[in-house]
């Protein structure tokens, strides 16, 4: 089975030349976009369209509701079933998208847990009842591995408890005792570069689309149905519109400011891909299909 990841900034043309590659090599495609993720929040996410997703079959897509709880270790398995789904099918894989955190947590693996009983379960869930407290205990026991984690992060503290709970160690005795195993070994990255003026020039011109796609009303449905509360309704495009919505920006400022963000992010996603991997193929996006069609002869 052939496996290749292809990563760049947001606004890249990532998604294009993904399943331009998977027609040609017969692949799935799973998605590595913390946003994509989530169900109904489609704009924002500049998820592929409905047709793109019919014509090559992605995974990763539309998985969780916003107000649910994502993490590596649950991406880790997504992309386990995906890739028996693949050996089932006699399909190839192609690895897409901008969080290229998660796909980094592939090649590095994440240490197993220890076993859990019921009665720890149990245990841990009573100690969560009162989060703070929680969190003080850990931090008293094991400030270095929970000054990494925010005091409200219900699911990693929870975590942490279940390894000291199960294991007699602190999670940072625990972590040194099991290191983490890679899941993927060998991989081909391929990633786009893109010029600072032609991505701001992609980015503004995407941030009008996603305003005449239904932008505000889709925050304003997102608000009303799951409140500002998760996690993923701090994203780009979500917080700039809440302000607008709260009268604290006019339209154009929140265009801007939306723009302006997704710009940082995307500087910051190409600093993460240039320094975080090896095996990887950096170049303009015309060169990388031609690059990756003569790798696979296609």
């Amino acid at each position: 089975m052939i496996e290749l990841a292809i990563i760049g900034p947001t606004a890249s043309g990532k998604s294009d030349l993904a399943i331009k590659i998977a027609k040609k090599i017969d692949a799935y495609i799973l998605s590595i976009d913390s946003l994509s993720i989530y169900k109904e929040i489609d704009i924002v996410s500049a998820k592929p369209s409905k047709d793109e997703l019919a014509s090559v079959k992605h995974f990763g897509i539309d998985v969780l509701y916003p107000d649910e709880y994502f993490s590596v270790d649950i991406f880790i398995s997504l992309y386990k079933n995906v890739q028996k789904e693949c050996e089932k099918d006699s399909k190839n894989l192609i690895i897409v998208g901008g969080t290229s955190f998660y796909l980094k947590s592939l090649l590095q693996g994440l240490s197993p847990l220890p076993d859990i009983s019921s009665s720890i379960e149990k245990k841990v869930d009573l100690k969560l009842m009162d989060l703070q407290n929680a969190y003080d205990s850990l931090f008293n026991l094991d400030e270095e591995y929970m000054k990494n984690i925010a005091k409200n992060d219900k699911y990693r503290i929870q975590k942490a408890l279940l390894i000291y709970e199960a294991s007699n160690m602190t999670p940072t005795q625990w972590l040194k005792h099991n290191p983490p195993k890679p899941v993927i070994k060998n991989l081909d990255i391929y990633n786009i570069e893109v010029e600072r003026k032609l991505l701001r020039q992609r980015i503004s011109k995407r941030t009008q689309q996603m305003l005449s796609s239904g932008l505000i009303d889709e925050v304003s449905y997102l608000e009303q149905k799951y409140s500002r509360a998760p996690n993923s309704m701090g994203a780009i495009g979500i917080v700039e519109v809440l302000e607008y919505l709260d009268c604290k920006l006019t339209k154009e400022e929140m265009l801007e400011n939306i723009s302006i963000h997704t710009t940082q992010l995307a500087k910051r996603q190409q600093t993460f891909n240039r320094t975080q991997f090896e095996n990887i193929t950096n170049a303009p996006l015309k060169e990388l299909e031609e690059i990756i069609s003569s790798k696979f002869d296609i």
